[in-house]
């Protein structure tokens, strides 16, 4: 009997409720109608959002509970799956909790159920890049790699195809580890600063649930910490596996670590070169950091040519500072991924000049007062747009050296409109980068339909 047939059989006479139609939930969904589970999704969507999605799973025999009443009936099922963008602190879950219903997710049961070794990427920023660095090592050296996560990709409909010896590569965000009770083999924490606190409330609720990428794990374990990041660095000291830091600052008793623009590796065996920086094509320190960080993750995995092969090919991925096309002398970058103050931060410093800088969007009630430094150091020109303009406008106002004009700052309504400034206020040899420090929840469904719609603003636009 294959692994999820054995757990779906575990449910069957069970009432389950499934919170939420988006990616990670709607291949569960039918894999469970398709075993004939008794399954109502409720979504806060009204009918009309998802007419479609609704008749197809109605076909199927799901019930459906839609509209803002959508957790009211909630308590009333035996298991709850949730979806990694609903709190499980909210009222309605913790309600049912207390009468004893189940409470899980895609990504806990995947874990439950995976045959082979799980490499997990969490942190502030850098997850991503990390993440597809990490796989792409492992498919050089030539593993079997399944890749999926807070990516977008769910991986409970490829457990039964899993072997032992394949490799699961995942990026977990703090909303899909808030309630894990496992930890992966090797885990990796790229940094920590403050992040979705719209969600969490708190800067401790939201490190508590980064902390679960290791706080599981066993002696034989490993996880990878930022050594320069003084939260993560703190955490090193009271996890349970084998620790490995990456650090440009100093060389770790075991770790990666930068000396003579090359990056080393130190363990057990010794230390030895792994690939001068001048093989990686990505710019910035924070892209340099973040090849350490994978490099760590894969020791004793992948030989050392293969990390180099892929350095020399590997130049970045959608949406993370992605040069979009060059017209009349000015590169416009899409980076819409930039949706804390740190990422956007990191971004900026990748540029030898002044950029300008399109920010902006949904307020997930992060401080901005250091990007506004960084923005008064590295931008020329500041367009703003979205729910956090005020904000951002403040920070930078009242940052160490600001002067009225150094940055010129505008305002636009959308993001067409801040595409149009952009391309007035550019000359050639300028930098147009769309890196908005929020959440792009305000006008867009997420940070890649913010970043297709300003790659198709800016492929659109006509020369002089």
């Amino acid at each position: 009997m294959s692994a999820t047939k054995e757990y779906f059989d575990s449910l069957r006479g069970l009432s389950v409720a499934v919170i939420g139609m988006g990616v990670s939930n709607t291949p569960l969904i039918r894999m469970m109608l398709r075993e004939g589970l008794k399954v109502t999704v409720c979504d806060r969507a009204a009918r009309e959002m998802v007419a479609q999605q609704a008749a197809e799973l109605e076909s199927l025999g799901a019930k459906l509970c839609l509209g803002d009443s959508y957790l009211d009936k909630i308590h009333k099922h035996d298991v709850i799956f949730r979806t990694p963008g609903l709190s499980p602190n909210t009222p309605q879950l913790q309600k049912a909790v207390q009468k004893g219903c189940e409470l899980t997710s895609e990504m806990e049961v995947f874990f439950s159920l995976c045959p082979c070794p799980i490499i997990a990427v969490t942190g502030s920023d850098g997850k991503t890049t990390t993440t597809t660095l990490i796989s792409e090592f492992l498919k050089a050296a030539g593993h079997n790699v399944f890749v999926g996560g807070n990516l977008g990709k769910p991986l409970l409909p490829d457990v039964d195809g899993m072997t032992q010896e394949d490799i699961v590569v995942v990026e977990l965000s703090s909303f899909q580890l808030m309630t894990m009770e496992q930890s992966p083999d090797i885990a990796v924490f790229t940094n920590l600063s403050p992040n979705h606190l719209d969600y969490h409330h708190t800067m401790e609720e939201y490190t508590k649930a980064k902390m679960n990428i290791y706080y599981h794990q066993s002696a034989e374990n490993r996880v990878i910490f930022n050594g320069d990041n003084d939260v993560t660095r703190s955490m090193s000291k009271q996890a349970p596996g084998k620790v490995m830091l990456f650090t440009r600052r100093q060389q770790p008793e075991e770790g990666v670590y930068l000396r003579d623009d090359t990056i080393w590796l130190t363990n057990e065996m010794g230390s030895r070169e792994v690939l001068p920086l001048s093989m990686i094509q990505l710019p910035g320190v924070h892209n340099v950091e973040n090849f350490m960080a994978a490099i760590a993750a894969v020791d004793g995995l992948v030989p050392d040519k293969c990390v180099r092969a892929v350095a020399q090919s590997f130049t970045g991925v959608e949406h993370r500072m992605e040069l979009v096309r060059e017209l009349d002398d000015v590169r416009y970058y899409n980076d819409s991924i930039g949706s804390s103050p740190s990422r956007t931060i990191a971004g900026l410093r990748a540029f030898e000049q002044k950029v300008v800088l399109i920010a902006g969007g949904y307020d997930k009630q992060v401080p901005f007062d250091e990007l506004g430094e960084e923005i008064v150091r590295h931008v020329k020109a500041l367009i703003l747009t979205g729910d956090t303009a005020d904000k951002i406008q403040c920070a930078v106002e009242q940052a160490t050296g600001f002067e009225p004009g150094k940055p010129k700052i505008f305002r636009a309504a959308d993001l067409g409109c801040a595409v149009m400034k952009a391309q007035e206020l550019a000359v050639a040899g300028d930098a147009v980068v769309l890196s908005p420090a929020c959440a792009a929840f305000d006008q867009f469904k997420n940070f890649m339909e913010r970043g297709d719609t300003f790659k198709a603003i800016v492929r659109d636009l006509k020369g002089t």
